[in-house]
């Protein structure tokens, strides 16, 4: 059974591509123009395991607000789409990440329920000059509704005692840890006989 999926999505504001392979082996093609969220999605593929092409065209003369969205958008109803009828995975997945002083958990349920609660510092307001950081947050919200999932992200420690919270590492662990817990809940399980994991019988 393939888990693909192409989704576009196309508005006044943007216009996303993107493709992706459940069962892939992290190849990504990315492209935003914003070079840190682009460096973020690579992160998806290569720890999620995912080949991913993400391929972005948006109102950057205003601000990255749309470009960021619309790609957390697309990124999520893909995501759904692969996943099918959700028959044989594990659904449930969680990890822990360090990154060097920063640490981050995150629990992903593929319910079909969208839900997500995301906890992080304060941060410097920018990483580089084009990734506003009170995106993340808002990346997650749009993933997770997209996705149909309930998502969790808890930065758990994020500065050295008497430092301040490094924004890139901050990010980062979020997009690694969360990457690492959509490939454990989208895995086959091999003790499911291509059950629905739910007493349901639909997710």
């Amino acid at each position: 059974m393939s888990r693909t999926a192409r989704v576009e999505r196309i508005t006044k504001e943007t216009k996303v591509l993107v493709e992706i392979d459940l069962d892939g082996t992290g190849k990504a093609d990315i492209e935003t123009g914003v070079g840190f969220y682009d460096h973020m999605l690579n992160q998806i593929a290569r720890h999620g395991g995912f080949d991913l092409t993400v391929h972005t065209v948006g109102d950057l003369e205003i601000d990255a607000h749309h470009t960021m969205e619309d790609t957390a958008l697309a990124l999520g109803a893909a995501f759904d789409q692969a996943l099918g009828d959700k028959a044989g995975i594990r659904r449930y997945g969680s990890a822990t990440v360090p990154m060097d002083e920063v640490l981050v958990r995150a629990a992903v349920d593929l319910s079909g329920r969208p839900y997500v609660v995301h906890d992080e510092p304060v941060l410097a307001p920018y990483i580089g000059p084009v990734y506003p950081t009170s995106m993340t947050r808002h990346i997650w919200e749009s993933f997770g509704q997209a996705a149909r999932v309930t998502l969790h992200v808890d930065v758990l420690r994020a500065a050295r005692p008497g430092g301040h919270p490094d924004a890139h590492h901050v990010v980062e662990a979020q997009f690694k840890a969360v990457s690492r817990a959509l490939r454990e809940a989208t895995a086959i399980d091999p003790r499911a006989a291509g059950a629905i994991p739910s007493t349901k019988g639909a997710l």
